[in-house]
């Protein structure tokens, strides 16, 4: 674990707020040369704490009306591999996420879909055809009303 002092916590804040800022402009929001800046971000990345680089995209500004989160419980999990199943729900194009849990589910996956029958569709056709699936939940998101920010 890498230790973080103030000005890191803020260089994190910033870079979460807008990923595409510089070196030279971030710095002159903290104090910060530009090369001072920079290397705080090469260290930063270089640690780890930094995954990716992403683009925020609006699924409802692409025509992707709904998202849902979907409960699934494996059927056996000895006769299927979770890295089978994890393989072959990630080449599934609508799955945003995959995330193995603990708990009445065995997967929480987030899905989006042009509207409810679509949301079918990937349901019947992907989703309940895949290796092991047992017991499905579904919960349709309503609103987003904040994303969580960097721990930082």
């Amino acid at each position: 674990m890498i230790a973080l002092d103030d000005t890191d916590r803020a260089l994190i804040r910033a870079l979460a707020q807008d990923a595409t800022a510089s070196a030279g402009a971030l710095g002159r929001d903290l104090g910060l040369s530009q090369p001072a800046c920079w290397r705080r971000i090469k260290r930063l990345r270089e640690a780890g704490v930094f995954r990716a680089t992403r683009l925020d995209v609006d699924s409802a500004a692409l025509g992707f009306g709904v998202t849902v989160f979907l409960g699934v419980k494996l059927a056996t999990k000895g006769r299927v591999s979770l890295e089978d199943f994890e393989r072959a729900v990630s080449a599934i194009p609508e799955v945003q996420t995959v995330e193995h849990v603990l708990g009445a589910y065995d997967y929480r996956l987030r899905v989006v879909a042009r509207d409810l029958s679509d949301f079918e569709r990937v349901l019947r056709r992907r989703i309940m055809t895949l290796p092991g699936v047992g017991n499905l939940d579904a919960n349709v998101l309503l609103s987003e009303e904040r994303r969580p920010g960097p721990l930082g």
